[in-house]
């Protein structure tokens, strides 16, 4: 399987930005927390790459442990959403019934909650902790990976195909792993990848309103927050939240491109 040069490129993209946030505070002459009133707003120069903020703060480490807090944990939201949604999709496919018609009013009933509303809900017990934002993300990205995986579940489960399978005497780990997990691969990975760009710039927007990370804390909305009244004396400093934003977004949306059509060829 050939990947699409669009995907080439995303992939790239987001293996940069993983290696930044990983190799990122060992390349920065300061810890990300570390202040230094006498060099405030400093410009981009050879002791600071990225420059300083308003508390002379090394951009270049507060953006690297903000990759790797807000990557990291939209990553880990989508993991633990996709695994329980697939497999609640594939458990209301097979058994059908009763089965098929609880998981169905449980998905519908968190529908009915607009998800970014679940968040704050949750932030609101514990303004500050990153729980809350990992557990509501979690709660509302879970039911697309059920639906899609419920619905794309019950066509193969129709098929000649697996019901050759059944009469031949081969049980439910062959069907899944030889029919299912090909149909359903290209679709899960193309909703993982919109739901960790979604889940990056929901972090970020609870950062930005202040419910999400809390100072000192290095966070890309909340550094955009802490940045923009500086935005007129020292425009680079808030240039550099938004440029990593931007490039993780669309590194995850060229990371989507053409997965299906892939699949099928």
């Amino acid at each position: 399987m050939t990947w699409h040069p669009r995907r080439k490129a995303g992939a790239a993209l987001l293996l940069m930005l993983a290696l930044f946030a990983i190799v990122g505070p060992w390349l920065a002459p300061r810890a990300p927390f570390e202040q230094n009133l006498y060099g405030i707003l400093q410009v981009p120069q050879l002791a600071e790459p990225l420059g300083t903020d308003h508390l002379g703060r090394s951009m270049l480490a507060r953006l690297a442990s903000a990759a790797r807090l807000s990557l990291g944990l939209a990553l880990l939201s989508v993991a633990s959403a996709a695994v329980p949604g697939t497999l609640l999709g594939l458990l209301a496919a097979w058994r059908g019934g009763w089965t098929e018609r609880l998981t169905g009013a449980v998905a519908d009933a968190v529908l009915a909650l607009p998800g970014l509303l679940l968040v704050l809900l949750l932030s609101a017990f514990a303004p500050g902790d990153y729980w809350p934002l990992y557990v509501g993300l979690s709660l509302v990205l879970w039911v697309e990976y059920y639906r899609v995986t419920r619905a794309t579940a019950r066509v193969v489960l129709a098929s000649h195909h697996v019901e050759a399978a059944r009469l031949l005497g081969f049980g439910p780990g062959y069907i899944v792993r030889r029919h299912l997990l090909p149909e359903l691969a290209p679709l899960l990975a193309t909703l993982m990848s919109f739901g960790a760009g979604a889940a990056v710039l929901a972090l970020a927007a609870m950062g930005f309103v202040g419910l999400g990370a809390q100072p000192p804390a290095a966070e890309l909305g909340l550094m955009m927050t802490e940045l923009l009244p500086y935005a007129a004396e020292a425009p680079w400093i808030i240039a550099w939240p938004i440029l990593l934003l931007g490039l993780a977004i669309l590194g995850l949306v060229l990371v989507s491109t053409g997965a299906p059509a892939e699949a099928a060829a």
